[in-house]
């Protein structure tokens, strides 16, 4: 029995490996027919380099910039990007502050549709896009801590665009979304867009130096917070946990009182009265007939 499923364990890990491999071909296959097509009709001759990527996109005039305001709405929507890539992309073609505030106007209307989208679509969508389990995992964290959504806008080792999506599932009203996003997301697209384009630190000299350093901090800071990330998930849960569970389990305990109320009769309600009544009554005769014993 046990050699099956040792068998059976090397067979689908023998599986996985050709399937990756196989992957792997298909794509360098893909990557390869198209670096020759684009070769051979001439094309790969105006785009191999940024300056020339650049000038075709500004060559576009209006339109490329409203190309790139959709590409940074779609990517927090439908298209997996990272938005780090997008942001430095744009600020190679139209410098940082155009670059920051197209971006700025594209990954809000994103968010708002992300928004929008669990909102009125709710659970089944989410899940279809983003997996049952990290559906679940975030549509609970934030329904617990909603004010640590702020916090998880801003720091990077949390998937903003995946949390935009879930918080339409929650209780999370439209104003409490709209004013966090206009303050997180300027700060994160601001600084990846001006320490990107290099007019902060530069790409020579000193700056090499610098970026050196920058690189190995901010890689020890990804692994540490990907190795901690459910301590601080936890911190963070603990730090904004809503209060609403305590009002709640008292709101519950009054409602039980009053169903057993309920269903207490009036007979029995004035029964009880009246018993009481009498034993209040009994208890008074006896504290007076013990005063008048005293005072004799």
């Amino acid at each position: 029995m046990e050699k099956k499923v040792k068998e059976k364990k090397e067979l689908s890990l023998k599986a996985k490996i050709l399937r990756t491999v196989l992957v792997c071909v298909i794509i360098a296959g893909i990557v390869v027919l198209g670096y020759y097509i684009l070769n051979w009709t001439g094309v790969w001759e105006q785009i191999n380099s940024v300056e020339k990527l650049q000038n075709i996109i500004l060559s576009w005039g209006f339109w490329g910039r409203f190309g790139f305001v959709l590409l940074q709405l779609l990517q927090v929507t439908f298209i997996p990007l990272p938005s780090t890539v997008t942001i430095i992309a744009g600020t190679l073609v139209y410098g940082p502050l155009q670059a920051s505030l197209l971006s700025l106007a594209g990954i809000l209307l994103g968010s708002m549709l992300a928004f929008l989208l669990g909102k009125v679509f709710g659970k089944k969508l989410v899940v279809f896009m983003v997996g049952e389990k990290t559906c679940k995992k975030w549509a609970d964290f934030l329904s617990n801590a909603k004010y640590s959504f702020f916090i998880m806008m801003l720091l990077p080792i949390f998937p903003d665009d995946v949390l935009c999506l879930v918080a339409g599932l929650t209780n999370m009203s439209w104003t409490f979304f709209t004013v966090t996003n206009l303050i997180a997301r300027p700060i994160g697209i601001f600084t990846v867009s001006y320490f990107g384009s290099g007019h902060l630190i530069p790409y020579h000299g000193w700056g090499l130096i610098v970026w050196a350093i920058l690189i190995v901090l901010i890689i020890a800071v990804l692994i540490l917070s990907y190795k901690y990330q459910k301590q601080i998930e936890n911190f963070l849960l603990n730090l904004f946990k809503n209060k609403k569970k305590e009002y709640v389990i008292d709101r519950e305990e009054i409602l039980k009182n009053n169903e057993i109320k309920d269903r207490v009769s009036p007979r029995d309600r004035i029964k009880e009265t009246s018993e009481k009544k009498e034993i209040n009554e009994f208890k008074t005769k006896i504290n007076n007939e013990k005063i008048k014993k005293d005072e004799k």
